[in-house]
C-alpha cells in the first residue's frame, strides 16, 4: 500500500505528502487508555480494563498484516521543503501532555477503583507499553538542537521517569550501536528478558557517565540542577510525592509500575530494532560506520503512523538529524516480520522469537556466525 500524493509527471505541481494528516493517528494510543477508563466508569464492567492492552498487541498488529506495508519515499526535492515545515514537529510536542495526563490517570483511577487481578495485570501491561510510547516522542524530539524541541524530550521523557534517555540515546546508542559495546544492541540468541536484564542497567550508567563528563570537561558540579538527569529525576519525583501527598502510599506500587513499565517499552523496541546485527572491524580496528543494514526495518503502515516512523529504523541510525516524515525505505535491507506491537508479542516467546529472526540474522550475514552479534568474545 503506497501512501504518497504527486501530480502528474507533465504538471510542476509541487510535491505533497499523502501521511500529511495521516499522522494524527499517532493521538489514538493515548487516547485508548482515557476512553477504557471512561468506558468502566459508564459500565461498571472491568473487562473495559482489557482495552490498552488489546489495542496494542491485538488490534495494531491485526491492522498491520491486513493493511500492509507503505515503502514509498518522498523525493529528494521535496525533502528540504518537508524539513522546514512546522506542522510535522507541532504533531509530536502537541501529544507530550496526554503521556502525564494518562499517568495521573492511571493513578487516580487504580487507586480508587477495586478491581479483579486480571484487570490489573492488564491495564498495567496496555498502559506500560502505550504510555513508555512517550519516548518515542522524547527520541524525535530528543534528536533536535533548539530549546523548544528539547525542553519538549525532557518533558517526554521524564513522564516515565526516564531522565537519562536523550544523554545515553544520542551519544551512546548511536555511537555504539551493533556492536557487542552497546548495552542497548540485542545479541544473536539472547532472550528479552536477558537483554533487560543487560540493557536497563547499562544504559542508566552509560548515560550517568556520558552525563558526568559533559559537565565536567565545562568545569560543572555533576551532582547540581545543570545535570539533565538528576533534573529529570526531580522532577520525577516531586510528582510523585505530589500524587501520594494527594491519594496516599497506595499510589505509589502503581508509579513505579507505570514507570518500569514505560522503561520496559522502551526496551522492547531496542531489542527488535538491532538483534544480532554487528558492524564490522576495520583493518585500525575502529567499527566501520553505522549504514542501513545495520538496524532491522518494517514499512508496516499503521504502527509506523502511530510511532513516527521509528520503525523506518535503519535510515534513522544512517542519518540521525533527518525527520520522522523524511525516513526512507532502502532495498536489500534486513526486514522485521511485523511492525513493532506484533514483534513485542513474539520477543515475549523466545522459541518463537529465535525460530522467526535466527534464520533472518543468519540470511544477513551470510552464513557467517562471525559477522553475528554474540556479545564480547
Amino acid at each position: 500500500m503506497a501512501l504518497s500524493d504527486t501530480a502528474a509527471l507533465d504538471a510542476p505541481t509541487p510535491y505533497r505528502d499523502g501521511k500529511r494528516y495521516l499522522w494524527l493517528l499517532a493521538f489514538i494510543p493515548p487516547i485508548v487508555p482515557l476512553f477504557s477508563f471512561w468506558l468502566y466508569a459508564q459500565t461498571g464492567d472491568a473487562r473495559a480494563t482489557l482495552i490498552p492492552a488489546l489495542f496494542i498487541f491485538g488490534l495494531i498488529p491485526l491492522l498491520d498484516a491486513l493493511i500492509g506495508e507503505d515503502r514509498h519515499n518522498p523525493p529528494a526535492e521535496a525533502v528540504a521543503a518537508m524539513e522546514a515545515d512546522p506542522y510535522y514537529m507541532r504533531i509530536v510536542r502537541l501529544i507530550t501532555p496526554f503521556a502525564w495526563i494518562n499517568y495521573i490517570a492511571t493513578v487516580v483511577f487504580l487507586g480508587a477503583n477495586a478491581l479483579p487481578w486480571w484487570s490489573y495485570v492488564a491495564l498495567l501491561l496496555g498502559i506500560g507499553v502505550i504510555n513508555g510510547g512517550v519516548l518515542l516522542i522524547g527520541h524525535e524530539l530528543g534528536h533536535k538542537t533548539d530549546r523548544l524541541n528539547r525542553a519538549f524530550a525532557f518533558l517526554a521523557n521524564n513522564a516515565v521517569g526516564y531522565a537519562h534517555f536523550r544523554i545515553e540515546h544520542n551519544r551512546g546508542h548511536h555511537t555504539w550501536v551493533a556492536t557487542p559495546e552497546d548495552p542497548a544492541s540485542a545479541r544473536y540468541g539472547e532472550s528479552i528478558y536477558a537483554f533487560a536484564r543487560r540493557e536497563l542497567p547499562g544504559c542508566f550508567l552509560r548515560g550517568w557517565r556520558t552525563e558526568a563528563e559533559r559537565l565536567q570537561r565545562r568545569g560543572l558540579p555533576v551532582w547540581s540542577w545543570r545535570n539533565e538527569i538528576l533534573a529529570g529525576y526531580a522532577l520525577t519525583l516531586g510528582v510523585a510525592g505530589l500524587l501520594i501527598a494527594l491519594f496516599g502510599w497506595i499510589a505509589a506500587p502503581f508509579i513505579v509500575l507505570h514507570h518500569f513499565l514505560g522503561w520496559y517499552a522502551l526496551t522492547q523496541a531496542n531489542y527488535v530494532e538491532h538483534y544480532g546485527l554487528l558492524r564490522q572491524k576495520t583493518p585500525d580496528g575502529r567499527y566501520e560506520a553505522v549504514a542501513p543494514r545495520h538496524s532491522w526495518n518494517t514499512n508496516h503502515i499503521v504502527s509506523n503512523l502511530v510511532s513516527f516512523h521509528l520503525q523506518r529504523h535503519s535510515d534513522h541510525h544512517a542519518n540521525p538529524l533527518r525527520p520522522y516524515q523524511c525516513l526512507r525505505d532502502f532495498d536489500d535491507l534486513p526486514r522485521l516480520p511485523s511492525g513493532y506491537p506484533g514483534c513485542f508479542v513474539l520477543a515475549a516467546i523466545p522459541p518463537l522469537w529465535f525460530r522467526t529472526m535466527n534464520p533472518k540474522v543468519m540470511d544477513w550475514a551470510g552464513g557467517d556466525i562471525a559477522k553475528v552479534n554474540l556479545g564480547r568474545r
